[in-house]
């Protein structure tokens, strides 16, 4: 991680979460977003999910609404045959 912006999360009461660090945003709905950070995929999941702010050229997003799980998957090629095949 020499080159590569930090990534920190920021959690108050499972319902405003602030991250840095975000290359991309690969899919988004109101149960499920999935992040390209620094250090791999993150899904977040929860219940009326809504992006709140998206910067990528800072890597700054913010998310609003309930929030069940974060999970931190390697890195995966988005085109990936396995994620293709699978939706992972």
């Amino acid at each position: 991680m020499n080159n590569e912006v930090q990534h920190s999360v920021s959690l108050i009461n499972r319902e405003n979460l602030s991250l840095t660090g975000v290359k991309d945003v690969d899919e988004y709905n109101e149960q499920e977003i999935l992040l390209i950070c620094d250090c791999g995929e993150l899904t977040i999941k929860g219940e009326l999910l809504h992006i709140e702010e998206l910067s990528i050229e800072s890597g700054l997003l913010t998310v609003s609404g309930k929030i069940t799980s974060l999970t931190y998957t390697e890195k995966i090629s988005s085109n990936s045959i396995f994620k293709r095949l699978f939706g992972g």
